[in-house]
């Protein structure tokens, strides 16, 4: 695969050209963005996945849902319906997609729609709903929507500023577009992360003045949630446990995992994907399985015996405050 991205190298030249070209006619006004009367807070990264973004969108309607009426607005990534939908009752994850639909799993009285066309959307949202504040799931490069609070998640082991653009690298805008982000959250960090690493981070992240740099640590928890019930770690002892991720990056988990003592097979799959009837039946022979929140919600009306392990972004020193500050200001 590596030697495959470094063969490609001349294409992710002509998707470096495309990428600056398509932010310079944005930025000179010939290509036009959108400016709505809500209140829109944007959620995004510059490379393709695994930084975190669901969790975060948790945590920010969290931090909102009891002062705000709040909504949620997502592309709807592999769902199989098509337009505008607004969750419902009757919401699955196949009208909604995998990761919308896990945060409307854990608040159900949140208004959290899915439009590939996020100006329709939004119209639409503002129309029935008439929500205070709307975010934007994963549309940092979006800029047909002009958002007024954009927070740009990079990973602590993959940073954008040592990233090069698809398919060499994992780069889907340019570097600089991080200047447009109010917030930049490095996620991913070790627990233990010293003030003089955030530092080395702040030196080579280099954030201009008005920009706030914080940095999070994802926080497992240490009960997992199956359909019936939770168990805990103790209660694994003795199983043959396959862990099936189908995320971007799995690999804070399986440290995670490792640091708990659980043995476990890995079986990895591509971010979003759609299981067959097979690999199915070959999870139902599995004694138990343990998977993220995400493959969860896809897998837990086909698969017994599985479990998800909860996360949830944790900031470094005083990171949180940080942020409610800055979401103050701005709402």
């Amino acid at each position: 695969m590596q030697l495959l991205r470094k063969i490609l190298f001349p294409v992710s030249l002509v998707y470096a050209l495309v990428v600056y070209l398509r932010n310079f006619l944005y930025d000179q006004g010939i290509f036009s963005s959108k400016r709505f009367e809500t209140p829109i807070i944007c959620v995004g990264n510059l490379s393709a996945g695994g930084t975190g973004k669901t969790p975060m969108v948790e945590l920010l309607v969290a931090l909102l849902k009891d002062r705000y009426k709040v909504a949620v607005l997502s592309r709807g990534y592999r769902r199989k319906s098509k337009g505008f939908v607004l969750a419902d009752a009757q919401a699955t994850v196949e009208t909604l997609g995998d990761e919308p639909y896990q945060i409307f799993s854990k608040y159900t009285d949140l208004a959290l729609a899915v439009d590939a066309d996020r100006r329709n959307g939004i119209t639409i949202l503002e129309e029935k709903i008439r929500p205070d504040v709307i975010l934007l799931d994963d549309a940092y490069q979006h800029r047909k929507v002009k958002c007024g609070f954009s927070i740009l998640l990079t990973s602590f082991d993959s940073l954008y500023v040592d990233d090069w653009y698809l398919p060499t690298g994992n780069l889907r805008d340019s570097k600089k577009e991080a200047g447009r982000a109010q917030v930049i959250v490095v996620t991913k960090c070790p627990q233990d992360l010293s003030l003089a690493a955030q530092q080395e981070l702040q030196n080579k992240l280099r954030p201009k003045a008005r920009q706030r740099l914080v940095f999070s640590y994802l926080a497992y928890g240490n009960r997992l949630i199956g359909n019936e019930g939770s168990i805990g770690f103790e209660d694994l002892r003795g199983q043959n446990v396959t862990l099936v991720t189908g995320i971007a990056n799995p690999k804070p988990l399986l440290v995670y995992l490792e640091k708990m003592g659980v043995k476990f097979e890995h079986l990895k799959f591509k971010d979003h994907h759609s299981f067959s009837g097979t690999e199915l039946e070959m999870l139902r022979q599995k004694q138990c399985i343990l998977t993220t929140e995400k493959d969860f919600v896809r897998l837990k009306d086909k698969v017994d015996q599985l479990y998800f392990i909860p996360v949830r972004h944790k900031f470094l020193a005083d990171g949180e405050a940080v942020l409610k500050q800055s979401l103050e200001e701005f709402m």
